[in-house]
C-alpha cells in the first residue's frame, strides 16, 4: 500500500511541477509579447531587430517550460 502511495504523489507532484512550468512559461511569453509591441508602438522603424530579440527571449522563455517539463518526468519517475 505504501508503494502505491509514493507512485501516485509522484505523479501528483510531476503534474503539479509541469502546470507550473507551463504557466511560468505563458507569463514569459506574454511580457516578452508586451515589451516588443510597446517597444515597436515606440520605433516603428527599429521593427527588425525588435522582433529578433523578442524571438530570442520567447525561445529562452520556452526553454525553461521545457526544463520545468523534464523536471516534472524525472520526479515522476524518482
Amino acid at each position: 500500500m505504501e508503494a502505491a502511495h509514493m507512485v501516485f504523489s509522484g505523479i501528483g507532484l510531476g503534474a503539479i511541477g509541469f502546470g507550473l512550468a507551463a504557466i511560468g512559461g505563458g507569463i514569459g511569453v506574454g511580457l516578452a509579447g508586451h515589451g516588443a509591441m510597446g517597444a515597436v508602438a515606440r520605433q516603428p522603424e527599429l521593427y527588425s531587430r525588435i522582433f529578433t530579440l523578442f524571438i530570442m527571449s520567447a525561445a529562452m522563455s520556452e526553454a525553461l517550460a521545457l526544463l520545468g517539463f523534464v523536471l516534472a518526468f524525472i520526479s515522476m519517475a524518482v
